[in-house]
């Protein structure tokens, strides 16, 4: 079946610093009230917040923070509104990004937007010039010592699969319609097979492989891109030459 790019490999190999589990708790927070606002407070009827409340309790986020996020979001509680508003543009090379923010401060968001474009290689598009090159998919990841590709094949064929990368060397990444993704997790969980970062994702229609010196310019604007508060979420189609692999990794 299609590949999927190594770029996925090498961000789920980034380990989460101390450092960074505040910035990560309140991205978890502002897409748990989004979700709870916009769909009502009960994750057993709402699949965004579903999907969010359990993304936040693989994060280890204390459920009394999850609560508290929920009840602002449903209005119980006084709290932030935010609004989701999409970026586009590009990186070195050309390489298209997508730039999924959540905030209560429009201006600031992109004015700190278009700074570290300017500073790292890239530049801001206008609204669609690179989001019909993506396609909005449910996606996890399944470790290859809890299943063989068979086995996956048999289960979830049936239940939701659209297509199953084998590229990473440790796991294989299951893509199904965003609509099937409840259903793939169950069907895995009643099957006793365990699988990771289970998300909404991007997912573009072809990739663009770059060497490393564009690699790492664009792994370095993505960076600063996640490291901003407001950001939720950054996709692009870059894909990385086995050469620039072995490069980034040394």
């Amino acid at each position: 079946m299609s590949g999927h790019s190594k770029w996925a490999t090498i961000k789920r190999k980034k380990a989460v610093t101390d450092q960074k589990r505040g910035s990560l708790f309140t991205k978890l927070v502002k897409e748990i009230t989004i979700a709870a606002r916009m769909g009502g407070g009960d994750p057993a009827g709402n699949p965004r917040l579903r999907l969010a409340v359990d993304t936040a309790r693989d994060n280890s986020m204390p459920m009394d923070n999850i609560s508290r996020a929920i009840k602002k979001g449903t209005g119980e509680l006084e709290g932030v509104t935010y609004d989701e508003i999409t970026y586009e543009g590009y990186g070195a090379a050309g390489i298209a990004l997508i730039i999924e923010t959540a905030t209560d401060n429009r201006n600031r968001t992109v004015a700190d937007i278009r700074h570290m474009m300017s500073r790292n290689n890239g530049a801001l598009g206008e609204s669609g010039s690179v989001s019909w090159m993506f396609h909005r998919k449910g996606t996890l990841d399944v470790p290859k010592s809890a299943a063989g590709e068979d086995q996956l094949m048999e289960i979830l064929l049936d239940a939701g699969l659209e297509d199953l990368s084998a590229d990473d060397e440790n796991y294989f990444t299951v893509i199904t319609d965003v609509k099937e993704l409840e259903n793939v997790k169950k069907v895995l969980d009643d099957s006793g097979i365990v699988y990771e970062n289970a998300k909404v994702d991007l997912i573009p229609e072809n990739y663009i492989e770059l060497e490393a010196d564009d690699a790492r310019k664009v792994i370095r604007l993505i960076d600063a891109l996640e490291n901003n508060d407001d950001v939720q979420a950054v996709y692009s189609n870059m894909e990385i030459s086995e050469s620039a692999m072995s490069s980034l990794n040394e």
